[in-house]
């Protein structure tokens, strides 16, 4: 498939483009790797993303942490990221094909200029991290690619989105951007959904997601509000084991947490229904015996004038409807009618 073709299809879904972010979550090891994505497969994951770093690309040796230290102990971003980033080209290419061989789509965020190279063969659309949203030149030069991106917003204002978004479409690509909340893990208070609203009314040409960094609640709320508000893109991080020490674990799914997640988006879907406002076919049966028929109040031989006092109105309605109250008022009957009688037109001269 085109990187247009799946463009349109991610915008054009009724339910969101789900990225089942790896991460480093695979811990170096690439049968963990591959387990990984089979699960996220299973799960109904769109697709899953990887990242692509190189540490003494990323980070200065005495760098904060920036997390949450009673989860991540590491006091070093240089650390943390040391630990992670065994995974060069070679696996890269393997686990690419690996997910075309299980038909899900491959992802990796590049956090280098080498790292964008080799990925763009490998990926139909780039991600890029909102630590790199001020980060102008890596921009550009992804934007050079000529692919799609999605640009993650964490801790932006609204003038530095304006500037990442400009130099994206300087070279005409197409862009999504996920609102999220750059802090590992994201309380609940602090997630603050109602903020896709605002993207989707400022940006209203782009396609507007969510990224999230909360510790999943058990049925999944945080992610089906985020599809609720409008956003057609959803990315979190995705492990087999929540409770494995460290890093993204933590505040990741697993997939039991993608199915609730999709069950939840497959019932708004089915009670969510037709646009247009109409009777539907559930409704006929109510339709005709559940309204009122004009009903005769007493007897009204042939031949009289109907007056008001002669009608009344009552269930089924399978007569004249009370609605021509003022049409049969006046008019003279063809035949007897028997108090508790449900007029028809046919009685009616």
């Amino acid at each position: 498939m085109s990187n247009s073709k799946l463009w349109k299809q991610i915008i054009s879904c009724p339910t969101p483009f789900l990225i089942a972010e790896i991460g480093v979550n695979h811990e170096n090891n690439m049968q963990t790797a591959k387990k990984m994505i089979d699960e996220a497969k299973k799960a109904g994951a769109d697709a899953v993303k990887f990242q692509t770093y190189k540490a003494e690309k990323l980070a200065v040796k005495d760098s904060p942490a920036y997390w949450d230290r009673t989860k991540e102990k590491t006091d070093s971003q240089y650390q943390l990221f040391k630990r992670y980033d065994k995974f060069g080209e070679k696996e890269f290419i393997l686990l690419a094909d690996y997910c075309k061989k299980k038909g899900i789509i491959f992802l990796s965020t590049p956090f280098d200029f080498a790292a964008v190279d080799f990925l763009d063969r490998l990926v139909p659309f780039f991600k890029i991290s909102s630590s790199d949203i001020t980060n102008i030149p890596f921009i550009r030069y992804i934007a050079r690619k000529g692919k799609p991106i999605i640009l993650s917003t964490g801790a932006a204002t609204v003038a530095e989105i304006d500037e990442a978004v400009s130099t994206i479409m300087e070279k005409g690509n197409k862009v999504a951007l996920l609102h999220c909340i750059l802090d590992y893990p994201t309380q609940f208070e602090d997630a603050n959904l109602n903020m896709i609203k605002h993207m989707k009314n400022i940006y209203p040409d782009l396609v507007i997601g969510y990224s999230d960094h909360t510790v999943p609640d058990k049925n999944m709320l945080i992610l089906t509000m985020a599809y609720l508000s409008g956003a057609q893109i959803i990315e979190k991080h995705f492990t087999l084991d929540k409770s494995l020490p460290g890093n993204d674990h933590y505040h990741a799914m697993n997939p039991n947490d993608i199915r609730i997640f999709k069950d939840n988006l497959n019932f708004i879907i089915k009670i969510g229904g037709e646009y247009y406002k109409k009777p539907v076919a559930c409704e006929r049966v109510s339709r005709e015996n559940a309204r009122r028929s004009l009903v005769a109040n007493t007897t009204i031989t042939k031949g009289q004038i109907i007056t008001t006092k002669m009608l009344t109105m009552k269930r089924p309605g399978t007569g004249v409807s009370p609605r021509f109250f003022d049409q049969v008022v006046g008019r003279r009957t063809g035949q007897d009618i028997a108090e508790d009688e449900i007029i028809t037109w046919e009685m009616l001269i």
